[in-house]
């Protein structure tokens, strides 16, 4: 089929207006913006106004390469696209990203300057796309932009949330959230698609029918229907011609639901119902401790992977007519369970619209998906309620038991006699709620199921999903977690992107192994200086952003020691906390003479109803109170707690940080991205062997990171043994002088045993993260770490030689193996007319 694009001479005029990539061009793009889409002359523009006009001048050039580039995939109709299904994509600010993507940032720079604007300035007006919850979301954003770069037809499906991440205020010492209204002035990076719009069905009920050939069929009748509708935002590759999309859907009531309301005279009904049913995008991750919270979330769920879903197939149908050749044109990746649905939507789609029968709507379903687990603990698989399921989506209850009916008989088959294997297999947990295991339905409805760093991989086929593994021994594989080098180097550390491309030219932007070409540079002096240079510029960058926005005062000369990540105890911020006690009691006690001068900053947001996490939030605000307010300190120690950590301000930590904390259990990190992009800037790692520190550590080498504690194994070990975290408490003094001043209220004079859940969860409740099993050691190494930062030139090789050794991290690494291994795709060249 021949895709239409309209007159190509009479979109040449406006592109060739709206194309240039000189300062010139830029320059009157924004001042026209400001005039025509703002309606303001350059004099009365706000600050905001300069912001629209330049993501409106950057946008109008990455349309011209959105256009070629749909063009060219629609030119080719035997290719294979990639279509990454996410319920997150933490993307954070675009017109930065954007620009470097398009290698116009200095020419921007140098039309606002001629303008009498700053850049700066003017990109601190864009909220963040706080449309996840940390590394799951974030992982998302860096694979659409690796896509891009390698030239691959990939899309991106999420759900455009009126309301994002929770912006956190510390207040008090605790955190508060407040809406985060992203979107209250707009987004001009987005284009509404309301011709694209699908309907999504909702409750009702199942009824049989005869085809014309006699065959029965499924109808689900009487349903609650409301509308999908997409908003795209272009994902541009970096140094080619690429622009993907990213499409959000975001509910809209059907019209003939509200009008029927309305023309039998209740308007408000008919308002209230429409309100009703744009909740459903409203907010991300709406409080699921209820049941119609849960019902919420589940109509989330399916409401991204329905619209999506109808959106591929509608895109296949365009330029072919055999549903068998569908996985030859389409890959599908399930970032986690909660696009889980599709695997049963994707059958209901095939057998009830296309008519196809049950084998044949099989085998194509599990070519077509792939599953990423992300997760260790069996406790966070997620589970629906089949009640819920039966009520909300019949249809996919029903298939839902016909997939677990055949799944079963076939492992019956292989195992036979072993009934306690079919039980944990099975894809409906038993129990006094029945439950539907949604990773089990990935597993069982994909061809492929990955996971994201060696030892989380080797943990599921040893242990989580070892049933799953022994059924299906090739269905497992690896593909460790990248980051890509575009945001988190070239953009958010200028100054060492242009030290490193000065030293070995900028061909690591899109190879980061070239930075291997960095390691005989660790022995020059010159370099090294110059490196700390960088350094110091980009905690300086940091001090004055920290007391601009919250007064504390951070100095840039001592040791930047930095925790910054989702709140969670298995991540042991605690453990952290303790040490910082213990340092702050070494300056009381005069047992620390001269201590490496340590500024100790955390960061990130709890779940709103986490209160052991929110406990550990207002612990390290009230240690920093008594630290940094204590004369006898003197400058020694400093502890700080940086509100709403967001993407943005990942960008200003990243590249200050001189120690990047990577503490969590071992065994319990998935694979961890924050602390690749720590390692890219030259931050040096503490770490458990957890997740990908392992690989880490293998890239730098033992020299050049700090490990410590219980190996994963160990771990395992200690806790079959009978694990007696008062055996801790009794035999290393400071850690008990630590959680004694806790519980005594040293920290909480205000506030008498506010802390005490902590204690109770240490001592009382077995420390289920093991932070009195690995304190000793944490703190052991942490000394080594203050005795390596006194030797500056030590200090500044190892640094160097953890950014030289990062290649492997890359995102277009993993990308590259998902395409090659998993997606058998292949990239596609644009060009430009």
């Amino acid at each position: 089929m021949t895709i239409a694009y309209g007159s190509e001479t009479a979109l040449q005029k406006t592109r060739d207006a709206r194309k240039g990539l000189n300062v010139e061009s830029l320059r009157e793009s924004i001042i026209n913006h400001i005039a025509f889409t703002q309606g303001k002359v350059p004099g009365y523009a706000t600050q905001h106004d300069r912001y629209v006009a330049v993501a409106m001048a950057v946008r109008d050039r990455l349309i011209d390469r959105w256009i070629a580039t749909r063009k060219a995939y629609y030119s080719r109709p035997g290719i294979k696209r990639v279509y990454y299904l996410s319920l997150e994509f933490l993307m954070g600010r675009t017109l930065g990203n954007s620009l470097v993507n398009l290698n116009l940032y200095d020419e921007c720079y140098q039309a606002l300057f001629e303008l009498g604007y700053d850049l700066e300035d003017i990109r601190e007006m864009e909220e963040d796309a706080g449309l996840g919850n940390g590394g799951l979301g974030r992982l998302a954003a860096c694979f659409l932009d690796s896509m891009a770069t390698l030239g691959l037809p990939g899309y991106g499906y999420g759900i455009r949330y009126d309301y994002g991440i929770f912006h956190q205020r510390i207040r008090n010492g605790y955190q508060v959230e407040e809406p985060d209204d992203w979107l209250r002035l707009g987004n001009p990076w987005e284009i509404a698609r309301p011709e694209r719009t699908f309907r999504v069905q909702f409750y009702g009920r199942v009824e049989r029918e005869s085809d014309e050939l006699g065959r029965q069929r499924a109808r689900w009748v009487d349903t609650h229907d409301i509308l999908a509708m997409p908003y795209d935002t272009p994902v541009p590759g970096y140094g080619n011609n690429t622009v993907n999309t990213l499409r959000l859907f975001s509910a809209k009531s059907t019209n003939e639901f509200e009008l029927d309301y309305f023309n039998h005279g209740n308007y408000v009904r008919a308002c209230e119902d429409k309100i009703f049913t744009e909740n459903i995008t409203k907010v991300l991750y709406p409080k699921d401790d209820f049941d119609k919270g849960r019902e919420l979330r589940l109509k989330q769920e399916y409401l991204l992977v329905s619209a999506a879903l109808q959106d591929i197939l509608d895109r296949f149908r365009k330029q072919h007519d055999d549903w068998r050749c569908l996985p030859d044109r389409a890959a599908v990746q399930l970032n986690d369970t909660h696009p889980a649905l599709a695997v049963p939507e994707l059958m209901r789609l095939l057998m009830d619209r296309e008519g196809l029968g049950w084998d044949d709507a099989w085998d194509i379903t599990v070519r077509t998906f792939a599953y990423t687990n992300h997760t260790v603990m069996p406790e966070a698989l997620e589970k629906w309620p089949v009640s819920l399921m039966e009520n909300l989506l019949p249809r996919h209850a029903e298939i839902i038991y016909e997939i677990n009916h055949r799944f079963l008989g076939g492992v019956r088959r292989r195992f036979p006699r072993d009934d306690q294997r079919v039980q944990r297999m099975s894809l409906i947990e038993e129990g006094y709620e029945q439950k539907v295991r949604m990773a089990n339905l990935a597993i069982v409805g994909s061809h492929s199921v990955n996971g994201v760093s060696a030892l989380h991989t080797q943990i599921l086929k040893d242990d989580v999903l070892r049933d799953f593994h022994e059924l299906y021994p090739d269905r497992i594989n690896n593909k460790t977690n990248g980051i890509t080098p575009r945001r988190w180097l070239k953009k958010c550390n200028a100054p060492l992107a242009y030290l490193i491309a000065d030293a070995i030219g900028d061909k690591w932007v899109t190879d980061l192994d070239e930075l291997h070409r960095l390691v005989p540079l660790a022995d020059d002096p010159e370099f090294r200086q110059r490196w700390r240079e960088v350094k110091h510029v980009n905690k300086q960058r940091l001090a004055a952003y920290v007391r601009a926005q919250q007064g504390v005062e951070l100095d840039p000369g001592t040791l930047f020691d930095v925790q910054v990540k989702r709140l969670h105890e298995y991540k042991r911020q605690l453990m952290n906390i303790l040490h910082a006690i213990t340092l702050y009691n070494r300056i009381k006690s005069g047992a620390e003479t001269d201590p490496v001068p340590r500024t100790i900053l955390f960061g990130g947001k709890a779940a709103p109803g986490y209160y052991q996490a929110k406990l550990c939030t207002k612990l390290a605000t009230a240690v920093g109170d008594a630290v940094n307010h204590d004369p006898s300190v003197d400058g020694r120690l400093k502890v700080a707690f940086l509100e709403n950590y967001r993407v943005s301000l990942a960008e200003r930590i990243i590249p200050a940080a001189d120690l990047s904390e990577q503490i969590s259990t071992a065994g319990m990190e998935a694979s961890g991205t924050g602390n690749m992009k720590f390692t890219l800037n030259g931050a040096l790692t503490i770490g458990t062997l957890d997740g990908a520190n392992i690989e880490i550590r293998e890239q730098v080498g033992d020299e050049n990171i700090f490990i410590f504690g219980l190996t994963a194994d160990e771990v395992k070990a200690l806790r079959a043994s009978g694990y007696n975290p008062r055996d801790y408490y009794d035999s290393v003094p400071e850690l008990r002088t630590a959680l004694d001043q806790i519980a005594d209220n040293h920290f909480s004079r205000q506030e008498p045993g506010v802390f005490q859940m902590l204690i109770d969860r240490l001592l009382k409740q077995g420390d289920p993260f093991l932070n009195l099993a690995d304190f000793e050691a944490y703190v052991a190494c942490q000394r080594v770490v203050s005795e390596t930062y006194r030797d500056a030139d030590a200090w500044t090789r190892m640094s160097i030689l953890n950014t030289a050794n990062v290649g492997l991290f890359s995102s277009d690494r993993t990308i590259r193996q998902y395409a090659d291994e998993i997606w058998n795709v292949a990239p596609v060249p644009v060009k430009l007319d």
